[in-house]
């Protein structure tokens, strides 16, 4: 048994065959097992904590929830109506992702041994199926209003909208530093910007509202913020669903990462390669080597783990050693990949 990186170690054994069999497993931890240097550029094992953001975001959301309920029923505005109730489902969304956010930095136990990091994945699945219901519910409203126009007081619907500015503008920034390196917390921003755009879009319905009269602006600006949320919420719910399927990620050539395998020392074949999400921040990788002339040198391992993390953003790397002629490996002949 040999120890290197701190968690990489190289066992021999025999296979059910009886031939010699050779198990090699790189684990590339941000923290722990003493190897915390050496990380490539853009891996964050840790994400940065957004409880504070997420605490602040719910409270602004939720009291404003009741104040754009309150005064679109007042006013008659269908367009506030449905902005209020998309934002309670931004609400129930930031409860889901904060929740995920705190049980993704769960350690492994002995039946969750990943930990409970794929729960990152499940919230932003949540947050996407969650937006179109939603939405579903502002498009029937307001064809309904479109058929049976009502008044609507536009000078409340502006005031009201221009809150919901500030106060989502300002919450989607809370989240902005976090978007492009975890899906889980890009919903929330997403959400945020969306309807920050939105009450843009309700704050110019109100005035065309107001110098024209045409009551019947209001559910078709609903129907605008409709599109534009089924818009914003596809590329999560594409991304979210992919990953609860363990596909390789977006960002990632899985034949690049097999050509780059294939490229190193003293490998001669591989198969049984996987790449998948282990949750919106983290990417893993198990393939089964084939090596010449016996077991590679003691940096191997280590030296792959580094490779594969600096140029590919894969944090959690799996390797099996198979020497050619000798190991017989049940999975090759059976696996595709």
């Amino acid at each position: 048994m040999q120890d290197d990186h701190g968690h990489t170690h190289h066992a021999q054994g025999h296979d059910h065959a009886g031939h010699d069999h050779a198990h090699s497993h790189s684990h590339s931890h941000g923290l722990g097992h003493g190897h915390g240097a050496g990380h490539g550029a853009g891996h964050v094992h840790a994400p940065k904590n957004f409880g504070p953001a997420f605490a602040i975001g719910i409270a602004l959301n939720l009291g404003f929830v009741g104040v754009e309920a309150l005064y679109g029923w007042l006013s008659n505005s269908m367009a506030l109506v449905a902005d209020a109730g998309h934002n309670l489902s931004d609400v129930l969304g930031l409860v889901a992702a904060w929740i995920a956010a705190v049980l993704v930095k769960r350690a492994p136990t002995a039946r969750f041994t990943y930990g409970l990091r794929g729960s990152s994945i499940l919230a932003a699945l949540f947050n996407a199926v969650l937006l179109l219901v939603a939405t579903g519910g502002i498009i029937v409203e307001a064809v309904q209003r479109l058929l049976e126009p009502a008044p609507v007081a536009g000078t409340t619907v502006m005031i009201v909208a221009g809150i919901g500015i500030l106060i989502n503008g300002f919450t989607a920034w809370l989240f902005a530093s976090g978007a492009q390196g975890d899906i889980n917390i890009r919903g929330a921003y997403l959400h945020m910007m969306a309807d920050a755009v939105v009450s843009v879009g309700v704050v110019l319905a109100g005035l065309v509202i107001l110098v024209t009269g045409f009551d019947w602006i209001d559910p078709l600006v609903s129907l605008a913020i409709a599109v534009l949320i089924i818009v914003a919420t596809w590329g999560l719910l594409r991304d979210s669903v992919a990953m609860s399927l363990a596909a390789v990620p977006p960002g990632i050539d899985p034949e690049a990462v097999r050509a780059h395998l294939a490229a190193r020392p003293g490998v001669r074949g591989l198969h049984d390669l996987h790449i998948w999400s282990m949750s919106t921040t983290e990417v893993a990788l198990t393939a089964h080597l084939v090596v010449a002339g016996g077991a590679p040198d003691r940096h191997f391992l280590k030296d792959t783990a580094d490779t594969l993390r600096a140029r590919f953003g894969i944090h959690h790397a799996t390797l099996q050693i198979e020497i050619e002629g000798e190991t017989a490996c049940t999975l090759a002949k059976d696996c595709v990949a």
